[in-house]
C-alpha cells in the first residue's frame, strides 16, 4: 500500500522528503556550520561581556545605525581583512548584518579561518532594533561641525 502510495505520488513524496531534510538542517545546520545562531537576549549578554561586534553591512548601511562598537566590515571584503579581527581565535564574536542572510554567510568565513566562538544574531539589526536595544549613529561632518562651534 505504501509502496502504491510512493509510486503514483512519487512528486509528492519527493516534496515531503524535501521539507522534512529543510526542518532537520534548521535544528542542526548552525551546529554543523561551526557557529551558534543567537536571539537579541543572548546577543545583550555577549555585548555586556566584551564579545567583539562585528557588522558586515556596507558602510552606507553601518552609518544608519550600528550595535555599541562595532567594527564594520562589509561580507565580501571579509576574506581579505581577517587581520583586523581578534588574534585570539577562541573569542567570542557577534555577528549581525540587516536581517541575518549575510551574517550567516559571514560567520561561516570566520568558522573556516579557525575562529571557535562566533554568534550570527537571528534577525539581524532589525531583531536588535525591534528588541528595543539601542543603535549607534555616526553624524554626519555638518552636525560635527555645528557642535563644535
Amino acid at each position: 500500500m505504501f509502496s502504491e502510495f510512493v509510486q503514483e505520488q512519487y512528486l509528492l513524496f519527493i516534496a515531503l522528503i524535501v521539507v522534512i531534510a529543510m526542518l532537520v538542517y534548521s535544528y542542526v545546520g548552525d551546529k554543523l556550520a561551526g557557529f551558534k545562531t543567537i536571539g537579541a537576549d543572548e546577543a545583550i549578554r555577549l555585548y555586556n561581556d566584551d564579545a567583539f561586534v562585528l557588522d558586515v553591512r556596507s558602510s552606507g548601511e553601518y552609518r544608519d545605525g550600528y550595535i555599541g562598537n562595532a567594527t564594520n566590515i562589509s561580507v565580501g571584503d571579509l576574506a581579505g581583512k581577517v587581520n583586523q579581527l581578534p588574534q585570539d581565535k577562541d573569542a567570542p564574536i557577534l555577528v549581525y548584518c540587516l536581517s541575518g542572510g549575510r551574517s550567516s554567510r559571514a560567520a561561516m568565513t570566520l568558522v573556516k579561518n579557525g575562529y571557535t566562538a562566533v554568534n550570527n544574531l537571528r534577525g539581524g539589526i532589525t531583531a536588535w532594533k525591534a528588541a528595543g536595544l539601542p543603535v549607534g549613529k555616526e553624524r554626519s561632518k555638518k552636525n560635527k561641525k555645528k557642535q563644535s562651534s
